[in-house]
């Protein structure tokens, strides 16, 4: 099966330096070399089929317009043992608790800012910083994060580092629970004998999650009424919407079947007006409410922030997470950890480098072909130069970039991220992977076992998001005894 296959310098999920799989693989490599070429392809073929026929896709975005594509989804699973998971799953709750935590912090008392940990015009000149909106406001349980995706990889000696914290609304939940629906349709011969941690019950998780953060106001004796609240069938993530409001049993509006009278919130229904509780909404604060931010959204709800502030609504996730999400607060969230929670980051960030810093700035415009540098409010791969894939004209582009607004960029080192083995175009090749883990906090955090593990297809490339040509695999966490009902 891997007989060509090189490990190299990297660390790789699969195969031990030596070229034999590694212990908790070893049964999945054995069952893999039975079947001949002719099976592997069919199988491959008739996974990418199943995406397709369930309408599994997402956009993406160019100078032309967009182009609905399906998510290249790859056999070959991620196993995590339990006792590495248990470290991951650790580590991701002190996260959220950390990140919440400052949320709450520089929306009411500052104190991080006052015990000068984190410098105050890092803070007040954020975009997303909405200070002016919502400062002050108590909302349900104090908690701004309902739903974190966290994006980990692991370096050369397999130690994993958080790479980026997405905190405003992040995708890809949908994806998860599809790609195990297909592997268990193609591949069922892999979970007849093996202890993977099952989904079965993450979707009643979300939704209790949800249904927690029940606003102040709220009838006591009503089961309070939660929507999932979309921008419409043209934003790039809609299959995510339409899978989780299915899933949760709770309705799918856009803001023009919202309606906000005596500052409560309305769905507007076939036997009337329907009051609403609870919001989770998948479209940015910009476009909220026209009233309180920018006055040409037609995809929000006006009078919404008067709503959430008296306390008729809850939205989720908060307004305002982006200030603890952008790539240059990232930089200090161990230090959050230890202000807030007095403990030792469990799982490390990688290494990086404020460009507003000169020291650094002229260390990294020295050092461009060395170095990773992101745009600190920009995602998806995008605005982003990866030094050693790039020629000299795209640095000195981004050198020029840097110059003119250094505090708009960061720089980490390339990490040698893991690489697992993919199966593309009849062959098995190293890929490289991250992980992207979701956390859903109400009354407690709940992380869901596994997440999106997502691989960059195109052979060599560093970056895994699907609107650069990534693709996903199934995430398995092997339980400690009994028998998969994953």
């Amino acid at each position: 099966m891997l007989k060509n296959y090189e490990v190299g310098s990297f660390f790789d999920e699969m195969m031990e330096e030596t070229g034999a799989p590694k212990t908790h693989y070893q049964w999945f490599h054995q069952l893999i070399g039975q079947f001949s070429d002719q099976e592997l392809k069919e199988k491959h073929e008739t996974a990418q089929l199943n995406f397709l026929r369930q309408g599994i896709t997402f956009t993406v975005y160019n100078h032309t317009g967009g182009t609905e594509r399906t998510m290249p989804f790859d056999f070959v699973p991620i196993i995590i043992p339990k006792q590495q998971w248990k470290k991951v799953e650790k580590g991701i709750k002190q996260r959220i608790s950390a990140l919440n935590h400052f949320l709450e912090d520089v929306y009411h008392e500052q104190r991080i800012v006052e015990a000068g940990i984190i410098p105050r015009e890092l803070i007040e000149n954020n975009p997303y910083y909405y200070n002016k909106q919502i400062g002050g406001v108590n909302i349900p349980l104090n908690n701004h994060v309902f739903l974190a995706g966290v994006d980990l990889i692991r370096d050369e000696n397999g130690e994993y580092r958080v790479l980026e914290d997405n905190l405003r609304n992040p995708s890809g939940m949908s994806y998860v629970f599809q790609n195990r629906y297909v592997m268990r349709q193609v591949y069922p011969e892999l979970f007849f004998q093996h202890s993977i941690e099952t989904l079965e019950h993450q979707l009643s998780e979300l939704h209790n999650a949800v249904i927690s953060h029940v606003p102040k106001n709220a009838d006591p004796h009503k089961t309070p009424t939660a929507v999932l609240l979309t921008p419409g069938m043209y934003n790039s993530a809609y299959y995510d919407h339409v899978f989780l409001a299915q899933q949760m049993g709770i309705e799918l509006v856009e803001g023009r079947d919202l309606i906000v009278k005596d500052d409560v919130v309305y769905m507007k229904t076939i036997r009337g007006l329907k009051r609403v509780d609870i919001i989770y909404r998948r479209i940015d604060d910009d476009f909220l409410d026209p009233e309180a931010f920018r006055p040409d959204s037609v995809l929000g709800v006006s009078g919404l922030l008067r709503a959430y502030k008296k306390g008729n609504v809850s939205i989720l996730n908060g307004i305002g997470n982006g200030v603890a999400d952008d790539k240059a607060m990232y930089v200090y969230v161990p230090d959050m950890i230890r202000f807030y929670l007095d403990e030792e980051p469990i799982i490390p960030n990688v290494e990086t480098y404020f460009l507003s810093d000169p020291e650094k700035l002229e260390y990294v415009l020295e050092n461009l072909e060395e170095l990773v540098v992101k745009n600190v409010g920009a995602s998806g791969g995008y605005d982003m130069l990866i030094g050693p894939q790039s020629d000299e004209d795209l640095r000195n582009e981004f050198r020029r970039k840097i110059i003119e607004k250094p505090h708009q960029y960061i720089a980490q080192p390339t990490i040698k991220l893991s690489r697992a083995p993919a199966y593309q175009d009849g062959r098995f090749y190293p890929c490289h992977v991250d992980l992207r883990v979701f956390a859903m906090s109400g009354d407690y955090t709940n992380v869901l076992p596994g997440g999106l593990s997502r691989v960059a297809l195109k052979e060599g490339s560093l970056v895994v998001n699907s609107s650069q040509g990534g693709g996903g695999k199934d995430t398995w966490i092997l339980s400690e005894g009994g028998q998969s009902n994953a």
